[in-house]
């Protein structure tokens, strides 16, 4: 998709206005999400910060590589430019007719066409996920929906403001249909408002410099990427052809099974666009929402949100954090999708409110190709994202309780995995104090969650451990993977712990609506610890001490998982708990012994042994 009228050709970039514009375009998406924060009513957007801004120019291409966005394929394929106006806004959150921007209907798509001299020139744009819009259930993510239809609204591009007048109409009809209509309305005022501030400041950026110096800029903005990318990353993988595979677990409504997601990296650095990314081998759609409408605008949402995952090829963390994804990664990235109705092309209406199954996945299948062809140079595998919640009645009349708690994520070659950390950037957990303040609950418990990361030369970082105790019946929501399946290590680390909820000690499956909880219960969350790295049986035993006096790691995980020995007092994890050093080497001469010598190169957890028909790694696992 590209826009109804050509491109102006542009003047060589001033590589001094070059670094002002770039500061500029990140000032400008970061003053849109703060203006968003700050105004918005919901606590998913307010609070949890799950939304994110981008600024893309009038090629479509986005400018800006701190987050994550949507794309303007669908508002341009609908409105020609030359029908925009000044004070514009656009809305959608259409699933199959966003290109592949839109995964679930909760993400709500503002965008701002920015005008220069009469002419649109870029475009502001923000998405995030709000509270509800309508369906089967509260929060619009029904956990066993069978059909698109059960999950919410479905809005095609409109024009929800028009030169600055807003669509009472549409808005009426969308607050209508949710539960939550005042945080509704309330979060796109402010997503709406933020966008035309946005515009404004772009607007200016143009007005200074002019249009050609500006979109020289643009030009050299992308450039960049593309050449840096190139240069320090790509030829770090070997040229050949590369495969690995991971699973889903669960869709709702079948029973748990292996639902594949395969990629076939093929590698090729003298070719115009280097990799090839083939999902060949993607399972058949799910009756479930853990599809992904990802084959649209060739693949080009997916490029940018798989192409953070070729950063971990940098030659320093350091390096790694100063380089941005942008429009700059397209070109060097082919898809080819399977034919329509896998779990990546499904057809309308299949279900996809939980596709976070498939897309996080993806993450970890792009990593795991990358580790096998590289020799481990990769993370192991992290689960950072899942929705746990209640809902009920309150004194001030029905209530919704939606949190999208963190994970741990994955151990690396030179680091252990960071601790409860969430895939969205600045997002966070609702903090303790407003959610009680708020809903008829008390948090008793918000902590690490002990052994939940994988063991490993490098451990995987730890989950969360919530508890949180019901003041009046509600009902527990969940939508979750890894709760069978876990976090795999990688080059002799071991899995990490998967996602577990009990309420009152009863167990839940990954994928809840309704399950009643009393007053006085206990719900206790658990979230996925990421996988470890290398063997565990080379981490420093002062490390390992050091994990069992912070409380990470309990006495009984640092004997048996790392065989390493402790002396000291078992009741007081003090600096009195040192290693014994002759015990652990004997130990760890012993364990290594014992260890089978055809061990895989990754490692699932028992979980894979239970859906697999027993079998105890895939045949892709070995290097």
């Amino acid at each position: 998709m590209t826009s109804r009228k050509a491109p102006r050709r542009t003047a060589p970039a001033d590589p001094v206005l070059v670094e002002i514009v770039e500061g500029t375009l990140a000032s400008v998406e970061k003053e849109v999400e703060t203006a968003i924060a700050r105004t918005a009513r919901s606590p998913m957007i307010r609070d949890a910060h799950d939304f994110r801004a981008g600024i893309h120019d009038v090629r479509l291409r986005k400018l800006t590589g701190r987050s994550y966005s949507a794309l303007v394929q669908p508002i341009v394929r609908d409105f020609p430019l030359e029908t925009m106006k000044p004070g514009d806004v656009f809305f959608h959150n259409d699933v199959y007719l966003s290109e592949g921007g839109i995964g679930h209907l909760p993400d709500l798509c503002v965008t701002v066409p920015v005008f220069h001299e009469g002419e649109v020139v870029a475009f502001v744009q923000a998405f995030g996920h709000h509270d509800d819009i309508g369906g089967a259930v509260p929060g619009s993510m029904p956990s066993h929906a069978r059909s698109a239809f059960e999950e919410g609204l479905m809005v095609p591009p409109i024009k929800l403001w028009d030169q600055g007048v807003p669509n009472r109409a549409a808005l009426t009809i969308m607050t209508r249909n949710s539960r939550m209509p005042d945080s509704l309305a309330g979060d796109l005022d402010a997503e709406c408002s933020a966008c035309l501030m946005g515009a404004r400041r772009l607007a200016e950026l143009f007005d200074r410099y002019g249009r050609a110096a500006v979109e020289a800029c643009f030009d050299a903005i992308i450039t960049k990427t593309t050449e840096t990318f190139r240069r320090e990353l790509l030829t770090k993988i070997p040229e050949g052809v590369h495969v690995w595979e991971d699973y889903a677990e669960h869709d709702g409504v079948d029973e748990p099974r292996l639902h594949t997601q395969r990629i076939t990296l093929t590698v090729d650095h003298s070719a115009e666009v280097p990799l090839t990314i083939d999902f060949t081998g993607t399972s058949p759609q799910a009756k479930g929402p853990i599809n992904h409408a990802g084959d649209y605008a060739d693949g080009v949402f997916l490029k940018k949100w798989l192409a953070p995952i070729l950063r971990n090829l940098a030659d320093t963390p350091e390096r790694m954090a100063e380089l941005d994804v942008n429009e700059g990664v397209v070109p060097l990235i082919r898809m080819v999708f399977p034919e329509k109705g896998t779990l990546l092309t499904p057809i309308f209406p299949a279900p996809t409110n939980a596709r976070t199954f498939v897309i996080l996945r993806l993450l970890g299948v792009l990593a795991g190709v990358l580790a096998k062809a590289t020799g481990g140079r990769m993370p192991a595998d992290q689960e950072t994202i899942r929705y746990t919640g209640v809902y009920g009645e309150s004194d001030d009349g029905p209530y919704l309780m939606r949190e999208v708690l963190g994970g741990g994520s994955g151990g690396r070659w030179y680091a252990d995995g960071e601790d409860t950390i969430h895939v969205v950037p600045d997002s966070r957990n609702i903090p303790v104090e407003f959610a009680e303040a708020r809903w008829p609950f008390r948090v008793e418990r918000l902590g690490l969650a002990v052994d939940s990361g994988g063991p490993g030369e490098y451990r995987g970082g730890l989950g969360y451990d919530k508890h949180i105790r019901m003041l009046r019946d509600a009902s527990f929501m969940s939508i979750a993977d890894r709760s069978i399946l876990s976090c795999w290590g990688v080059n002799g680390g071991r899995a990490g712990r998967p996602f577990v909820v009990t309420v009152d000690g009863v167990p839940m499956e990954g994928l809840v609506d309704d399950f009643p909880v009393r007053a006085g219960e206990i719900v206790r969350v658990r979230t996925t610890g990421g996988g470890g790295w290398g063997s565990p049986y080379n981490r420093a035993p002062e490390a390992v001490a050091a994990d069992v006096r912070d409380g990470k790691i309990s006495p009984e995980a640092a004997r048996e998982d790392y065989g390493v020995v402790l002396r000291g007092p078992r009741d007081d994890l003090s600096d009195d708990l040192r290693v014994d050093y002759a015990g652990t080497a004997e130990l760890r001469a012993t364990l290594r012994a014992t260890a089978p010598e055809d061990a895989p190169f990754f490692d699932r957890g028992p979980g894979y042994p239970t859906l697999s028909g027993g079998l105890p790694y895939a045949e892709v696992d070995t290097v």
